[in-house]
Formats: structure tokens, sequence, C-alpha cells
């Protein structure tokens, strides 16, 4: 059963119960199973060597998720190195595919945690209540540990890019 954290967020103002551990800068991220567009399996090994920018939304349909994910791929863009940059969403691989199609979307590679919700589960950003993955950001080094980590407070509100940027930056 997985740990409950209460506390950390709030949808609309209302608190929300988190599942997973509560990840820290410096630990060692976590192993997840997410799939790609075209439903292929994609792992933390398969972005190893890389530095890893792994944004994650409730949902792309949303005003806010796809306001940081536009952010997130114009700026990733002016990023050079080693540099994977995924967005993980509970939304459907076909519908990320469309949204991405549509908004022109070709930095960020989209992914989803439906089938499993690992991602959710091993990050500890799965909502209990809404089964939807809490809006964050993590940076992962190509050592493997978590260089960068934010939980936005409340899931409508939109996450500190300049920090996330710059700890990517850091480590390219």
């Amino acid at each position: 059963m997985a740990q409950e954290r209460t506390g950390v967020i709030l949808f609309k103002g209302n608190p929300m119960t988190l599942l997973g551990p509560d990840i820290k800068v410096g630990d060692k991220a976590p192993d997840f199973r997410v799939v790609d567009n075209g439903l292929q399996p994609v792992t933390l090994k398969d972005g190893a060597g890389k530095v890893q920018l792994i944004t994650v939304v409730p949902s792309l349909d949303t005003p806010v998720c796809n306001t940081m994910t536009r952010k997130f791929n114009e700026e990733a863009g002016k990023l050079t190195g080693d540099l994977a940059v995924y967005t993980i969403s509970m939304d459907l691989p076909f519908a990320q595919k469309r949204w991405c199609g549509n908004a022109g979307i070709e930095k960020v590679k989209t992914l989803s945690d439906y089938q499993d919700r690992s991602f959710g589960e091993n990050y500890g950003v799965l909502i209990k209540e809404l089964k939807l993955l809490a809006r964050s950001v993590f940076v992962i080094g190509k050592d493997g540990r978590i260089a960068y980590r934010e939980i936005v407070k409340e899931v409508t509100a939109e996450p500190d890019y300049a920090a996330a940027l710059s700890a990517a930056k850091k480590l390219l």
C-alpha cells in the first residue's frame, strides 16, 4: 500500500492526499514505466546519460497545463547538451499526440502514466482523490539523482520555470 501524505497540495483551495514517497533533492531517482504516444514503454533508463527535465501535469487539456508545457517546450529548445524533456500526465497517449500536433510541440516528449501509475506512485505525486498527477517538476542529473524538485502547492498554479530551467542548465 502506498504511503499517503497530506498537507502538501491543494486543488482549487481544497486539501488533497498524495500517494507515494516524499522524493528529495539528492535521492536516487526512482524507476518508472510510462508509455509514449505510440504505446511503447519508456523508463528512467531511456534517459540514462542525459539530464532529464520531467514536468508533470494533471491534464494537457487544461489551460495551466497547456501553458506550462508550451513554456517548457520553448525554453528547453534554447538549451544545448544532453537533455531529455518529458511531460508526464494521466492523459491517454492518443490525446497527448493530438494535443502535441495541435500545439506544435517538438522538444518535449509527452508520456502517459495511465497504465501503471508507476511514475505517480514512485515519485509521490499521484493525487488519491482525483487519480491525476500533481503539478510538479523534477530534474534528474546524469548521475541518476534528483537535482531539483518542485511540487506546486496549488495544483491550478504554474511552477517556478526559472528555477527548474536553471537547475537543468547547471547540469548540462
